[in-house]
């Protein structure tokens, strides 16, 4: 994005099974009767691109799909995070680089790799990111059925746990305003109003990161 952006960005990442969609719709329904009216979007996107990566997901692997993520996540920038950002909005992002930091490690992909593949996407204003007991986590994925390749990893949710702490370490090596919240510990509800919080605290207007990361580990 060129210029500066008058409007907020918020991601919202975290292992599989740990509630982020249902987060985020808290979140949103919160915002809404604060006022605050927010706009939801989710990676991969529901464009052409988004879903030839959401539903070849399981037979693309390493590095092929660390590229194709990386494209789909430039196009949805450049179609709707951009946008909104430029018009004032408040946009909030189900899954967003945390994610990559994440799953593509797990898919077998360096670390350095993935940052710098995506050094030209903008960093959020704030990045939450839900955690909770492993066991827990494996728990809500047996329940609700195998959706992806990695849920047949039974060292998956353990491993996620970790790696996305990794991950938030190195969004606030860059400066970014990282939530980490228990999921498991409270309601939908609660971690929504602290989110919330959080995002009443960012400034008024910010400036995307376009500096290239220097490659380290998350």
């Amino acid at each position: 994005m060129n210029g500066r952006r008058r409007g907020w960005f918020v991601s919202v990442d975290g292992p599989s099974g740990v509630g982020k969609s249902t987060t985020v719709q808290a979140l949103h329904d919160l915002l809404v009767q604060q006022g605050r009216p927010a706009r939801r979007t989710v990676e991969p996107t529901d464009s052409a691109l988004g879903k030839f990566t959401r539903s070849n997901a399981n037979t693309i692997h390493g590095l092929a799909l660390a590229c194709l993520v990386a494209a789909t996540r430039y196009e949805h920038i450049e179609t709707v995070i951009d946008p909104a950002l430029a018009a004032g909005e408040l946009i909030i992002s189900d899954r967003y680089l945390p994610s990559t930091l994440v799953l593509q490690q797990l898919d077998g992909v360096p670390v350095e790799f993935l940052i710098d593949v995506n050094q030209h996407a903008p960093m959020p204003d704030l990045a939450v990111i839900l955690t909770a007991e492993p066991g827990l986590i494996a728990a809500r994925i047996a329940e609700r059925g195998i959706t992806h390749r990695w849920h047949l990893d039974p060292t998956g949710p353990r491993r996620e746990v970790d790696l996305y702490g990794e991950a938030a370490a190195y969004l606030m090596n860059r400066g970014v305003e990282v939530l980490l919240l228990d999921n498991g510990a409270y309601t939908p509800s609660d971690v929504a109003q602290r989110i919330s919080d959080a995002i009443s605290d960012l400034p008024i207007a910010s400036v995307p990161s376009t500096s290239s990361p220097t490659p380290q580990g998350p």
